[in-house]
């Protein structure tokens, strides 16, 4: 068993898809369909179901994951223990993004990290299905660290560290009847269409759970699976009304903002395994984007 076949089939078992899992990996389609067919064939099981449209992992592929996650954690810590050596950081970082960073500066965070560890390679992720979908990816392996809103749960695995929080308040345009109040309740727009993300994403649970608090049941209209300047754009062309972080409303300015009465706070969450299990270059990326909020907090 080779390293590089455990890698192979970590990249079809992430992307269920021999074709994507090739250009993750940078091999041609047929290497990598070779490589997944000799560990098979090494560990006398199938690992995935192809009898489908869409291949699936057996149960002894379930399983056998697990522990390749393990192996290529420990292995690239490994790898990456001797960088002191070299006189360089080394590495790749996997890691889970959102779509927006409220007030958390997350690209010049990045940036500046990557101009201090130029060996350091980020693999970028965004998940269409909200940032709680991250959390198996960390306990597993697949993820290193990722920003995750509104977490649905805290798996004891898992270090949960919180960069910033903010209100969130209701957007709409000028001429709207709401745009002249003080302050709302979750009753006063009730009756409102609104623009927002999709069920899963952490925002839009955020804001159905204030809702229903109050006894109310949201109408949201119009999902939107991009980020706020997409959302703006609905509301600024009078086809509903939205809910923001502070800091994101402000970005909008032919836009009202009205706050709530009782505050519904935006939580971020930098996620990652235990700090003894983090690789090097992992560890100093979240130092980064930690010193990233406490700078954000000061502004």
């Amino acid at each position: 068993m080779e390293f590089r076949q455990l890698e192979h089939f970590v990249a079809v078992a992430g992307e269920m898809s021999f074709t994507r899992a090739a250009e993750r990996a940078h091999v041609v389609q047929s290497a990598l369909s070779t490589s997944v067919a000799k560990l098979e064939r090494e560990l006398g099981v199938s690992l995935f179901d192809r009898s489908r449209q869409q291949i699936r992992l057996t149960a002894a592929g379930e399983r056998f994951r697990t522990h390749a996650y393990e192996v290529l954690r420990v292995g690239r810590a490994a790898a990456e223990s001797v960088g002191e050596f070299r006189g360089s950081l080394s590495g790749t970082v996997e890691f889970g993004s959102l779509i927006s960073f409220g007030p958390l500066d997350v690209p010049r965070a990045l940036g500046e990290f990557h101009r201090e560890h130029p060996f350091v390679r980020l693999r970028l992720r965004l998940s269409q299905a909200g940032a709680s979908a991250y959390l198996p990816a960390l306990v597993e392996g697949s993820l290193d660290l990722a920003l995750v809103s509104v977490p649905d749960r805290f798996p004891a695995q898992l270090d949960m560290r919180l960069l910033f929080e903010e209100p969130m308040v209701f957007v709409c345009r000028d001429d709207h009847p709401l745009a002249v109040r003080g302050a709302l309740h979750p009753g006063d727009v009730a009756g409102e269409d609104l623009v927002g993300f999709p069920p899963e994403f952490g925002l839009r649970r955020l804001m159905e759970g204030a809702f229903h608090a109050a006894g109310v049941a949201p109408r949201t209209q119009y999902e939107v699976p991009a980020g706020f300047p997409a959302i703006a754009d609905f509301v600024a062309n009078g086809l509903g009304t939205a809910f923001m972080p502070a800091s994101e409303a402000s970005r909008f300015s032919g836009l009202r903002s009205v706050e709530l009465v009782d505050r519904v706070l935006w939580q971020v969450y930098l996620a990652s395994p235990p700090v003894d299990r983090l690789t090097p270059a992992s560890a100093r990326l979240a130092d980064a984007l930690l010193d990233a909020a406490t700078d954000a907090r000061g502004r």
